[in-house]
């Protein structure tokens, strides 16, 4: 099978189910954002040498995969027939904060992105998952696409916040304070 299909060079795209909708529809915006985001954590874990981190973020991209086809697939569409986010899955990403945030002092101040090269690369894919979760706020204004999908988009970049910290902790790199 050729990678191309030549199907989009008009400039739209396929959903499942066979619909097609123009590249630039916030429901392309939407579950690209997710796709960039889970390429920045493929990123992290390419060159990441923490085993705990990579344990956590492994099950994440697979349901980053999870949640972009979840998007790409209307509410309409036969419900066994997609994988959906859902309430589980929002539970996996709290007990990794509050199992990682436990080796953690508490923020008594904003800090800065930065530290360790897989930190800062943490803070990164933070602010990639803020941007995909305000083209799914955008996209759940028009259209129905289930209420937990952007709770487990919250809920990973705080995550992915957490991460970053415990990253320059075990290697006892100092945090950035922010000085206003």
């Amino acid at each position: 099978m050729k990678i191309y299909t030549k199907t989009g060079d008009k400039g739209d795209t396929g959903l499942v189910g066979g619909q097609r909708i123009p590249k630039d529809a916030l429901r392309i915006e939407a579950y690209g954002s997710v796709d960039e985001l889970n390429s920045v954590i493929g990123i992290i874990r390419s060159d990441n040498a923490n085993s705990e981190i990579d344990r956590i973020l492994a099950p994440v991209q697979n349901h980053l995969f999870e949640l972009g086809a979840d998007l790409a697939s209307p509410r309409s569409l036969d419900k066994r027939s997609v994988k959906r986010i859902d309430y589980q899955d929002v539970q996996a990403l709290e007990k990794s904060i509050d199992s990682v945030e436990s080796h953690l002092k508490p923020l008594k101040n904003f800090i800065l992105p930065g530290g360790l090269p897989v930190a800062a690369r943490l803070h990164f894919a933070r602010t990639v998952c803020r941007r995909a979760e305000r083209a799914v706020v955008r996209l759940s204004r028009n259209e129905d696409i289930g209420e937990i999908v952007t709770t487990y988009l919250n809920r990973l970049s705080d995550l992915l916040f957490v991460l970053a910290r415990y990253a320059n902790h075990v290697a006892n790199v100092p945090e950035i304070k922010w000085k206003s």
